[in-house]
Parts: structure tokens; C-alpha cells; sequence
């Protein structure tokens, strides 16, 4: 017989996309984190990821909502009817909505997870109507959710600034590194990476996240144009991951000179990421906000010295282990020049951000969402 831990758990993984991007990323990692620690958990999903949650949580119940869930709108409506009934047919004590919505009437008492504060902090950098939508349901789980959980200290205080809904009721559960996607990697996982993106240059400054505004890319390659465009053999630019909402960056690119490499190969295979990040030169992430910085762990996780900014939550994660640029194209250049010219100093990093990384795990993450679920169940 197993002896499961805390209240049972139904956990709304409907809104995880099939690229397993965003929210995917923190629920991908959270359900096996759950279920390793021996949580009472029901995992709800798109019919296309029954088998896949099954294999990562083989001690949880799976359950297929109904296929018109994978149409958002559907979805946002099942949530409100659908769910709730769902999460009392289950015998859910708690029911976890991990994307900032949750349904507005249940009798089950409801977690929600908010991811950042930057609709609010960074309005600019968002589509209006996304702006809106998270927003106002940001404020809804403020004001309805039993409990709320957000991935930093940065992100609380922010929510506490800039809505009036904050009272105490709002967990913080740092995210983690996944040690089997992200290591130091070995020569062969390298060579696979230079392979798959076909380099020429012997070198390379790595990018990993959506190219959306907030993420700076824009600024990123005309920094690294600046810092290598007179160095006699140039690292290249790779800039991976999908390609969002950024009307700038063609601009960008057509500044970029001849004799410049630069690399924009879309999504990369998982068992790859290692090989990636950890065979750059430098990372580069000069975010201008976010709620955690996953991609900055994720690269600190597989050795690699990394670049980011000092918005929001990015030092709560990198800490001293990282180098920090102010996130103007000037700032940037001044920066990576000096790391790449800087062999020992690149090293000092990359040994501290393994070290740093090491205390971010997903099993630290899922312990301190058993805490909330029994808060919510409490009050």
C-alpha cells in the first residue's frame, strides 16, 4: 500500500502547450517533483499528454479532459464548469490551477500560481490584450484563491507593490534545475550541438527563450555586434528558442555584418539544451523582467558563464555566479567584450554558477507546494 503526503491534490495541467514552453516548463517539472515526495495527486490534462504525465508521475492519477480543451477559449470555459466538477468527482481536497486563472465558484479550496508581476511592472513589453487578461486575473486568485504561489521573493514584493490584493496569503517556491536536461556536459554533447546547428565559428554566445520584447534580444545583437565585430575570429550568436511577438529584431539582423555568424534555429531538442548552453562561451539572457529566469539557472546548471541584468528576480537566482549588464545594446557590448576577453574570469563563473545552481531543485519546489496545499486546506 502506498502511504501518500498532504491533502489530495487535483492539478489543472490542461494550459500546458504542446511545445512545452512558459507554464509547461513548471509543470512538467512540479508533477514528478510531486509524486516523488509521495503527494495524494490527480493530474488533469490534454488528451495528447495522458501516456506522457503517466510516465513522469507513475504513482498519480491521470485523468483526459475532454479534447475541446486543447482550443484556449474552450478550455478558459471549462475551467469555470468542467473543473469544479471535476475536482469534486476526484475527492480533490485542494485543486491546483498553476497559470494565474482558476475557476471563480468551486467548493474545493484552490491554489493558484502566479508567474510574474511584469503586466504590471513592464507593461510596454506585453500585447494589449494579454496585458488585460493577466492582469485582471492576477488580481481575480489575489482576491478568490485560497492560497497563491509565486516562483520569487522579487515577484512578491512587486505584487504587493503594485496590487492591493497581496495579505499574506502568497507562498514563494523557487523552480529548480532539472539534473537530467541540464549538466555539465561532456565533449560529445557539444560536438552533437555544433552539429544540429551547423557552426561554422569556433565560438558561439548562446540565447534560450521566446523572442518577445521583454526579453532584449533586439539590444542583445547589437551589443554583440558592437562587442565582436572587431575581434579577429568572432564567436557567432545563436539565439534558440520560439520565435514570439519582437518586430524589432529583423532590424536588428540587418544591421548584423557579413563576416558576423548568427544562428536562429527555433526550438531545440531537450537532449541537446546541455550541450547548448554549457558549449557556450557566454550565455546571454538581458531580460528586462522577470518573474524567476529559468533559462538563467538552467544555463548556470550546465557550467556555462552567463550574462543576464539585474531586473526583477534575475540576482535572487544568479546571485554572485553571474555577470550582470545594464540592458541597453551599450551595456551589453561593455559587458560581453570583458568576458570574452577574460578566460579566467569566465571560468570563476562558471564553477561558481554550478555550485549556485545546486541548491535550486525541483524537490525543494514540490515540498514547499505540499506546504500551501495544506495551508489552503486550512484556511
Amino acid at each position: 500500500m502506498i502511504t501518500t503526503i498532504g491533502p489530495r491534490v487535483l492539478l489543472d495541467a490542461t494550459a500546458v502547450p504542446e511545445n512545452r514552453g512558459g507554464v509547461g516548463r513548471y509543470v512538467d517539472q512540479l508533477i514528478p517533483a510531486l509524486d516523488a515526495v509521495d503527494a495524494d495527486l490527480v493530474v488533469v490534462c490534454q488528451q495528447r499528454d495522458t501516456e506522457y504525465y503517466g510516465k513522469l508521475a507513475p504513482s498519480a492519477d491521470v485523468v483526459a479532459a475532454p479534447a475541446a480543451v486543447e482550443r484556449r477559449a474552450a478550455r478558459l470555459v471549462w475551467e469555470q464548469s468542467g473543473l469544479p466538477r471535476l475536482a469534486e468527482h476526484v475527492g480533490a481536497e485542494v485543486l491546483h490551477c498553476p497559470h494565474y486563472t482558476m475557476p471563480l465558484r468551486t467548493r474545493v479550496p484552490v491554489v493558484t500560481t502566479l508567474h510574474d508581476a511584469t503586466f504590471f511592472t513592464h507593461p510596454d513589453v506585453h500585447q494589449p490584450v494579454k496585458r488585460a487578461f493577466f492582469r485582471g486575473w492576477t488580481r481575480a486568485s489575489l482576491r478568490r484563491a485560497a492560497r497563491c504561489v509565486v516562483p520569487s521573493y522579487a515577484t512578491l514584493d512587486e505584487l504587493t507593490r503594485v496590487t492591493t490584493g497581496v495579505r499574506g496569503q502568497v507562498d514563494v517556491a523557487h523552480h529548480g534545475a532539472d539534473p537530467a536536461t541540464f549538466h555539465l556536459p561532456d565533449l560529445g554533447h557539444v560536438a552533437a550541438v555544433r552539429e544540429h546547428l551547423g557552426l561554422r565559428s569556433e565560438r558561439y554566445v548562446a540565447f534560450l527563450g521566446t523572442i518577445e520584447p521583454r526579453k532584449n534580444v533586439p539590444f542583445l545583437i547589437e551589443g554583440w555586434r558592437r562587442a565582436v565585430s572587431s575581434l579577429e575570429e568572432p564567436p557567432a550568436l545563436v539565439i534558440a528558442g520560439g520565435r514570439g511577438w519582437d518586430t524589432r529584431i529583423d532590424e536588428a539582423l540587418a544591421s548584423v555584418p557579413d563576416h558576423l555568424e548568427v544562428l536562429m534555429p527555433g526550438y531545440l531538442p531537450l537532449e541537446l539544451l546541455a550541450g547548448f548552453l554549457g558549449g557556450a562561451e557566454v550565455v546571454a539572457y538581458p531580460s528586462m523582467g522577470e518573474g524567476f529566469g529559468l533559462p538563467v539557472l538552467e544555463a548556470m546548471a550546465c557550467g556555462a558563464p552567463v550574462l543576464t541584468t539585474t531586473s526583477l528576480a534575475l540576482p535572487e537566482v544568479g546571485g554572485d555566479a553571474v555577470a550582470y549588464a545594464d540592458p541597453t545594446a551599450a551595456g551589453i557590448a561593455a559587458t560581453l567584450r570583458s568576458l570574452l576577453a577574460d578566460g579566467r574570469r569566465r571560468s570563476e563563473l562558471s564553477s561558481a554558477a554550478l555550485t549556485r545552481a545546486g541548491s535550486f531543485t525541483w524537490g525543494a519546489c514540490a515540498e514547499q507546494h505540499l506546504r500551501t496545499y495544506a495551508r489552503a486546506v486550512a484556511a
